[in-house]
This record gives C-alpha cells, sequence and structure tokens, in this order.
C-alpha cells in the first residue's frame, strides 16, 4: 500500500506519514458500516440525538487541538481554523434538535381522495452513504454531511483528502467516541484510485463529493452506472456585483473577507468582481488598497490574516493563471509574485483588463486572486456574472430594489446574497447548478438527500 504524508503548507516540513488502509481493513470497515444501519435505525431519535450533541460537546472541548491540527495540514490561518471547529459543533447541534421533525411522517388531510382511509409519505435512511471530502474545510465539509446523515440513520464511510489524514482519522473516531454504535461513521485512508471500487460495492447505497470537476464526473459515472444517488458540490467562480447605490465602504471590505477567506481556497469564494463603472475607480482604489495590507504569515499567529496555499501544486496553479493573464495583456494592480522563502506562500492579488483569451476569464482561480471586471449597465453586469459554466454562490450589492429583484430572478447560481458574502449556514440549504454540481447539503434538504421518501397507502 501507499505511503500517505501530511506536510505543513507554511514551512514544507513533513508532519507525518500514514500507510494507506490494506483491503482487508476496508472490508471490515464495510462491512461494519452496513451491520450499524440496523443499530442506528433500531436506537431511534432520542438516542441519535444524544450521541449527536456528545460529539459536538467533545469538538467544542477540543477545539484547540482540532483548529491547530487543521492549520498545520493546510494552512488555514488559526483563528478562521477555531470557527470552522465552532461552526461544525453548532451544525450537529443544529440536527440533534430538528431532523425528527425535518423527516417527520406526512399525511394527507384527506386520504378519501385516493380511496384510502389513510395515505402518505414517511422517509426512511438509504443505508451506507460513502462522503468523498475535500481538504480547504477539513472538519466543517465532512460534518455538514455526517451530521444529517446519521441523524437520519444512516452510515458514513468517509474518504478525505490525501493532505490531511489527521483530520481525517479524528473525524474517524469523533462518533464512536461520541456513543454511536461501532461502524456508524468510518474513515478510509485510500487513494482516489479506489474510490471508484467502494462506490461499486453493493452495500454502498449514495454517495456525496464536494471537489473538483474532475472528481466529480468521475464519482457521478460510477454512482451513475451502479444507479445509486449522488450529490456534488463541485466548483465555482462567484461573481460579487457591485452597483453605483451600493454601500461602497462596506462593499469593499466585505470583498476582501469574501475574496480571501480560507487563503482564498473556497468554491464559494467571490472570485470575479463586477462592478459598475460610475463607482469602479472608487471600488478598484480602496480594494486594492485593503487587499495589499492583509498580514500575510505564519498561520499559527493570531495576526495572520493569509496563510500559505494548501499544496505545492496548488501554488503551482495560481501562479500559472496569474502569469498567463499578465503575458495577454491584463494589469496586476496588486500582489501577482509568489512570496520568497519556505513555505506555499502566494500574496492578495488584484488582477483587471480580463479578456476572454485569458485562462482566468474562465478557470476557477483556487488562491488570494480577484479579478476585476467594469461594466455600464445591469444588464451588462448579469451577463457577465453569467457568462461562465459555473452556479454556486453570488453575491449582490445595491440598495435598488428593481435592482436587487432582477439580480435574483436573474442571476444563474444555487444562491445569491443581497448586501452580504455567499457563506453556507446549517439553516439554509447549499448547493450549485450547471458545472457546480447538483443537489443540496444543509437544512431541510441536505437531510432529506439520502431519504427513501416512501409512499404508503392503507386502505
Amino acid at each position: 500500500m501507499a505511503t500517505i504524508r501530511t506536510i505543513n503548507p507554511a514551512t514544507g516540513v513533513e508532519l507525518g506519514t500514514f500507510e494507506e488502509d490494506d483491503e482487508l481493513y476496508v472490508e471490515s470497515k464495510l462491512a461494519a458500516a452496513d451491520l450499524a444501519v440496523t443499530a442506528l435505525a433500531e436506537a431511534g431519535w432520542h438516542a441519535r440525538a444524544t450521541w449527536m450533541r456528545a460529539a459536538a460537546d467533545l469538538l467544542d472541548a477540543e477545539t484547540e487541538e482540532v483548529a491547530a491540527s487543521v492549520t498545520a495540514e493546510m494552512g488555514k490561518p488559526i483563528v478562521q481554523a477555531r470557527q470552522e471547529v465552532s461552526k461544525s459543533a453548532r451544525a450537529m447541534r443544529f440536527y440533534a434538535d430538528h431532523a425528527e421533525a425535518f423527516l417527520a411522517p406526512q399525511s394527507l388531510d384527506d386520504p378519501g381522495v385516493v380511496g384510502a382511509s389513510s395515505a402518505g409519505a414517511r422517509y426512511e435512511p438509504l443505508g451506507v452513504v460513502l462522503a468523498v471530502m475535500p481538504w480547504n474545510y477539513p472538519i466543517w465539509q465532512v460534518v455538514r454531511f455526517a451530521a444529517p446523515a446519521l441523524m437520519a440513520g444512516n452510515a458514513g464511510l468517509l474518504k478525505h483528502a490525501s493532505i490531511v489524514p489527521r483530520s481525517a482519522l479524528y473525524l474517524g473516531e469523533l462518533f464512536r467516541r461520541a456513543g454511536f454504535p461501532e461502524g456508524s461513521f468510518s474513515t478510509l485512508l485510500i487513494g482516489s484510485s479506489r474510490v471508484e471500487g467502494i462506490v461499486r460495492d453493493p452495500r454502498v447505497a449514495a454517495v456525496t463529493l464536494t471537489g473538483s470537476e474532475g472528481a466529480g464526473r468521475a464519482v457521478a459515472r460510477a454512482a451513475g452506472d451502479s444507479l445509486k444517488k449522488v450529490v456534488l458540490e463541485l466548483g465555482g467562480s462567484d461573481p460579487f456585483v457591485v452597483m453605483p447605490s451600493a454601500d461602497l465602504e462596506t462593499a469593499v471590505r466585505t470583498a476582501v473577507s469574501a475574496r480571501t477567506s480560507n487563503n482564498g481556497q473556497a468554491c464559494i469564494n467571490a472570485k470575479r468582481f463586477i462592478v459598475h463603472k460610475d463607482v469602479y475607480d472608487a471600488f478598484s482604489v480602496a480594494f486594492v488598497e485593503q487587499m495589499a495590507a492583509l498580514v500575510v504569515g505564519d498561520p499559527a499567529e493570531e495576526s495572520t490574516q493569509i496563510g500559505p496555499l494548501a499544496s505545492e501544486s496548488g501554488l503551482r496553479d495560481i501562479e500559472e493563471l496569474v502569469e498567463d493573464a499578465r503575458a495577454k495583456g491584463a494589469e496586476i494592480l496588486t500582489g501577482g509574485d509568489r512570496r520568497s522563502g519556505h513555505g506555499w506562500f502566494y500574496p492578495p492579488t488584484v488582477v483587471a483588463a480580463i479578456t476572454p483569451k485569458m485562462r482566468l476569464f474562465a478557470e476557477e482561480a483556487f488562491g488570494p486572486v480577484a479579478a476585476l471586471y467594469k461594466v455600464s449597465s445591469l444588464d451588462q453586469a448579469l451577463q457577465v456574472a453569467n457568462v461562465l459554466d459555473f452556479g454556486l454562490g453570488s453575491a449582490f450589492w445595491s440598495t435598488d430594489q428593481t435592482e436587487i429583484d432582477a439580480a435574483i430572478r436573474g442571476i444563474e447560481s444555487g444562491a445569491v446574497f443581497i448586501n452580504g458574502m455567499t457563506i453556507s449556514y446549517p439553516e439554509l440549504p447549499f448547493g450549485g447548478i450547471k458545472r457546480s454540481g447538483f443537489g443540496r447539503e444543509l437544512s431541510v434538504e441536505g437531510i432529506r438527500e439520502f431519504c427513501n421518501l416512501k409512499t404508503v397507502w392503507v386502505a
């Protein structure tokens, strides 16, 4: 079996090595998960909620340890790592509190219209669900699947990104420690080449993946060929539209956070800043100034706002996107050159005068690089916002209600945030359209994704 290495992206120093799980171990986890589905169903709502709250308590108690590990593995600033852990615990409690009501049986008020004495529908768990998860939110991405899946009575198998094995192993034990039956949630340390075999295993009922478009297509092919439910949350190149009536000071401050949170490595980061010509110059000057002022450095330091990119390959990808744009006539307003020395650091960067011939126009920039566009009308702003095949999140800034209504109707995405930045909340459904994926996570829709909606008719 191959060796999995985890490297601190701020220093390039190896943190540890882990051996991939062999086939015998994987088989034991599949068998345990299959058995756990029955145990979870027999336990009932109250027991599952009690265990989920216990898992949240453990996560809260271990916040500092978990956050430090996340920062060391993938470079997230420590303040943001703590926020991620806290948000995950909150999502656990949200589903512990609401799952039973979300999945309550439904009954027709007048079953006689279908010739029955009673008729309706009920939600039942599908069984074992495989989760293929990314490195950028090592705790949150997993919990936003695991909390609703386990509360619904499904068992979970986690194939986490190979650069965060410590986070993966922690999560693999967290739910067992909280009291869930053996096999309810397990981590598999395997390479991506072995995922298809797990997807096709008859004990796996469904698959969820958050990651790249290529990974999503591969998993969707295998799941589709096996006729299994799949939810995909893929890439995004979210637009951030600013109209003349916007509160410019707040819009700029929010734009900086929206582009650079998680070191600019989030699918829902705002990446394309589409600004009306009447406020373009003022927005550009303030935006560049604030981006340039961000503190780049050791992510373990409390004052750091931008840490390293998570991998050397990710750094190369960002460099190549910016260099391609520069070579084809783009204006680099700040940043644009990697930091010398140890670690995979890239500075906050703003690029203007972008044209369709540049890769940055159409490709997702997974790092702190903002693309700036000038438009002359609302119609042009919406056209630029929708020109790509991505459709995850979006933000629209205006105080004109007519413009706001047009944006809500017209922006092609899974979410539109008015005068704010796109964020995922346990209370709201999350997901995309077009090449950003399909299906929804979180809220009531997220827990129902991996349930069988069974119609029940009684004579």
